[in-house]
């Protein structure tokens, strides 16, 4: 399942604060040009796409993120991968270090992961 951009952001929302309401998720989407009917009719369909849970046994109805962070990010990584790198996660760490100033600090973190492959 790959969520779209404005679910995306929800699901960011969600994973840092947990569970919310949709007036909780919609101040901290703070946009002004979005309204809260637009973010709860949003966050609707991401329940019917089980995206998200809801527990609505209180007055406020409580949203959490179905999806898993970490599962999230691997289904966007590969589909990167394979679509703008034709596979190649080499070309993708070397673009990623090429195009950023990559301090000291994360160039040994990653030494240090690639040493534990």
């Amino acid at each position: 399942m790959k969520p779209t951009d404005s679910e995306m952001e929800i699901l960011q929302i969600l994973w840092e604060k947990g569970e919310s309401s949709v007036r909780h998720v919609h101040e901290e989407l703070n946009k002004k040009d979005i309204g809260y009917t637009t973010t709860l009719k949003l966050m609707q369909i991401m329940l019917d796409k089980g995206m998200v849970s809801r527990d609505a046994s209180a007055k406020t109805h409580l949203y959490k993120a179905s999806l898993s962070k970490e599962q999230t990010q691997h289904t966007f990584l590969e589909k990167m991968i394979n679509t703008v790198y034709n596979g190649s996660t080499a070309r993708l760490v070397m673009q990623a270090l090429g195009n950023k100033r990559t301090s000291k600090e994360e160039i040994e973190l990653i030494k240090k992961y690639l040493d534990n492959l």
